[in-house]
């Protein structure tokens, strides 16, 4: 075959692989300032993905009768953000139940809160809500115990009541019984079950997966399941779009209780404004073989779909406050003095073995590891599947504290670190209520992004919505605050909510810059945040937010 074509061949090939551009152009964004572009000011988009960025005459060639044409009038365009760790599922959700106690009341002055819930609660159902604080209904001060309290209220009616952070269960008697849960009951793996010093008896408090497992019974109690859960996830999904965010890290997805089938509605349905990578959650009691064959039957790395399920949910340990995150060092004070270094909701031994098992059926996984001792053993576990020849990615998230011979391991085994920095008590570095746990010394040490982002690891930020803010703009605001154990600079804390957290989810071929040839995923901004204090920042209005080309939240609408 002659290669050689005449000039005047390839001069008419030339034109006519434009005009086939210009045919085919969906949408300009133009009239814009663009992050990562400076000189450009316009962007065209076609069929989902990005086919140019540069100045508003070249992209005007690419307009047509069809083509929608947008004037930003000199908004700020950057890439969708990417909120690594967001329980979108349930955070606005119903389902979770509307028996709301007041965060801050101690036992007794929860009383009016559960005697409104009563009055407002079907008798014959589970009663599920939220809102207490651990600390004020166990305190010394009180003369009862939260079972006591709740059992007089709710004698018949099971109930099941969540702390905030979703690591503690207030639970009655009829609940108990209900799960079998005695004073003679072995603890399950990753759960705690609370009894009261003096007498030995259950005091009403369930940490962990103790707790989640009735939650689990609440949850799959519920009439129309299907139906308030999927409203909950629509009005998450809401939610996540008015902040620009375009692409979710699933926080868990409990799929024991009927919410894949949700998600794939809502895919079918066309109803997602979000690209979400679901992350089975790993279920500490069950089999791993029984777990192994639904994780099959899910998985997929189909980056055409809004819908990706390569990840898993692990949980190595629970948090400090509940004395449930493992530690190095023991404990000074806890809830739980028969386990002075916290717990595990995964063995060690047992995370190196589900790590190499999940690799093999298409799996990486995001693991939950807040205490130094669950930090050090989930990247022993990581080390050790890499030893295996797995290059897939995995992420630590929280890690709030991290022993200093542990901190150069990120960027050693290409892992990633996530981090939770959406609330005021973290940028002023309030952690006082965490020095009775671990002391001086370990307290001063949490959260601190700044040492492994200085090693070269990657480093991402997430919302863990709702236990924080859900807006990017103030966890990339609140980074800036921190100071010395906060990220350098707004470039590092924009890439660590979009590119970085692309990295984190194995997509970063598709999503996460303003890349031509990558998905049109936009968070546009009333002003350019780089130029903006870190206060301006958190207060930085979000206009418009486009997925694949598509808009899917419009300030002006």
């Amino acid at each position: 075959m002659n290669r050689n074509y005449p000039m005047a061949a390839i001069v008419s090939l030339i034109m006519s692989t434009n005009a086939l551009a210009v045919e085919q152009a969906d949408m300009i964004l133009t009239n814009a300032k663009i992050y990562g572009h400076d000189n450009a000011d316009a962007i065209v988009i076609h069929k989902g993905n990005i086919v140019f960025v540069g100045k508003a005459t070249e992209a005007n060639t690419y307009r047509t009768t069809k083509t929608e044409l947008i004037d930003l009038e000199q908004a700020y365009v950057m890439p969708g953000f990417i909120d690594n760790h967001n329980h979108v599922f349930e955070a606005a959700s119903e389902a979770g139940g509307n028996c709301e106690l007041d965060r801050d009341a101690l036992l007794e002055e929860q009383i009016p809160y559960l005697m409104t819930c009563s009055r407002k609660a079907k008798s014959d159902s589970w009663l599920m809500g939220y809102g207490f604080s651990l600390d004020a209904i166990l305190s010394e001060d009180n003369r009862y115990t939260p079972l006591e309290v709740i059992d007089r209220i709710f004698p018949t009616q099971p109930v099941v009541l969540m702390e905030q952070t979703s690591h503690s269960m207030w639970v009655n008697s009829a609940a108990l019984k209900l799960a079998g849960i005695t004073k003679d009951s072995p603890e399950p793996q990753g759960g705690k079950i609370l009894k009261d010093e003096e007498s030995g008896e259950l005091n009403g408090i369930l940490f962990d997966n103790a707790g989640d497992m009735i939650m689990e019974m609440a949850w799959n109690s519920l009439e129309n399941q299907f139906d308030q859960s999927y409203a909950g996830l629509m009005n998450g999904l809401e939610e996540a779009a008015a902040h620009g965010i375009t692409t979710i890290g699933d926080g868990r997805l409990y799929w024991k209780r009927g919410w894949y089938e949700v998600w794939q509605q809502a895919e079918k349905n066309d109803d997602l404004t979000a690209r979400v990578s679901l992350r089975p959650w790993i279920y500490p009691t069950d089999s791993m073989a029984s777990q192994l064959t639904f994780l099959k039957q899910v998985q997929s790395s189909d980056k055409s779909r809004l819908l990706l399920v390569d990840q898993v949910k692990m949980y190595s340990d629970g948090i400090i406050i509940t004395g449930t995150a493992k530690t190095l060092a023991p404990y000074l004070d806890t809830y739980i003095p028969d386990e002075p270094y916290g717990i595990n909701y995964i063995p060690p031994h047992q995370m190196k073995t589900w790590l190499d098992a999940l690799n093999k059926i298409g799996y990486s996984a995001h693991i939950h590891a807040i205490g130094d001792g669950a930090v050090h053993e989930s990247l022993n576990a990581i080390e050790y599947v890499r030893n295996q020849g797995s290059k897939k990615p995995y992420t630590l998230t929280h890690v709030e504290l991290v022993n200093s011979e542990d901190v150069s391991r990120f960027a050693e085994l290409d892992a990633t670190a996530d981090f939770q920095v959406g609330s005021d008590y973290i940028v002023h570095h309030d952690y006082e209520w965490a020095e009775p746990f671990l002391g001086a010394k370990r307290t001063h040490a949490l959260m601190n992004p700044r040492a492994i982002f200085n090693t070269g690891a990657n480093v991402t930020l997430s919302s863990d919505w709702n236990v924080h803010d859900i807006n990017p703009l103030v966890g990339i605001a609140n980074s800036l605050k921190m100071g010395e154990t906060g990220l350098p600079d707004v470039k590092a804390a924009i890439d660590s909510y979009t590119i970085n957290a692309a990295d984190s989810l194995g997509i970063s071929d598709i999503t996460g810059s303003i890349t031509v040839g990558k998905s049109a995923d936009f968070a546009i901004l009333k002003k350019d945040i780089t130029r903006l204090s870190a206060d301006d920042i958190a207060d930085t209005e979000v206009l418009m937010t486009v997925l694949q080309g598509d808009i899917v939240f419009n300030a002006v609408e």
